[in-house]
């Protein structure tokens, strides 16, 4: 076995090392079961959680976090290395090539008109298409991952579609479109309707106006449940204060002290 014994520096060529040991036949039995899809929460997580030392502004928690992010990349390549499907080196391999051909203002010899990165963006986009093969506009909207959260992937659907035109020129009328599927949704409830369609055409034009106001809707709604909880904690404070038992208080006692939290707040 090899002599993994504490030492003052490692590199990524430890890591894949001590990867491999512990998928081997006589590593450790929790990693050797482990496969793409079972693993697949855990890179989700990682991710996040790394999103939130950025949020704190935490150098040490991002370091690790990142450590936690690049051990699933390593994981999943050790995984399909021993498929015999890729490795670490495809990975890496693939990355450098895909930055250099979507870089040729840089490694090649396109002179940019503006020099900014707007223009620099589109070509990346404009290259990216082209590699993927994409032909239709269509292919482009469809190619967005599904997995992504719902709210990005709305967003970036809807993106996609307004770089040919298929898009709002301001934020008006689509505050109108909002009124008009928050009346179709309230005819859905009165049951003239699927309220399940209903709803999502909703949320749908809710991040469509947040596109429009430039505002990132997954922070949007990250930063109203965060007023919520600190309300919601300040609400059971005042009922302590009280004596009152918030299981019970009712909804107009909880109401009313809620209005006070907010009041406050202002």
């Amino acid at each position: 076995m090899a002599d993994f014994t504490l030492k003052e520096r490692y590199d990524i060529n430890d890591l894949m090392a001590i990867m491999h040991l512990l998928r081997a036949p006589d590593g450790c039995p929790w990693d050797r079961e482990q496969t793409h899809k079972s693993i697949r929460r855990n890179f989700i997580e990682e991710v996040y959680e790394f999103c939130e030392g950025i949020d704190l502004e935490d150098d040490e928690l991002m370091v690790e976090e990142l450590g936690d992010v690049l051990l699933q990349v390593v994981f999943h390549a050790e995984i399909a290395n021993e498929d015999g499907r890729f490795d670490f080196s495809d990975i890496t391999d693939g990355i450098c090539k895909k930055l250099i051909v979507r870089h040729p203002h840089i490694f090649g010899g396109l002179k940019l008109e503006t020099n900014g990165a707007a223009e620099v963006l589109a070509n990346w986009e404009m290259i990216k298409n082209q590699t993927k093969k994409q032909k239709t506009h269509s292919e482009s909207l469809v190619a967005v991952a599904k997995s992504l959260p719902a709210l990005m992937r709305a967003e970036k659907v809807q993106g996609r579609a307004a770089r040919v035109g298929m898009d709002w020129d301001a934020a008006e009328p689509v505050m109108d479109k909002l009124n008009e599927e928050t009346r179709e949704l309230a005819d859905a409830l009165a049951g003239k309707g699927d309220v399940f369609a209903e709803l999502g055409d909703v949320l749908f034009t809710v991040v469509n106006l947040a596109r429009h106001l430039e505002i990132d809707p997954e922070e949007a709604l990250t930063a109203a449940t965060d007023r919520f909880t600190g309300r919601f904690q300040a609400v059971e404070a005042r009922c302590a204060e009280e004596g009152i038992d918030m299981k019970t208080a009712g909804l107009p006692v909880l109401d009313k002290f809620w209005d006070e939290v907010k009041k406050t707040e202002k």
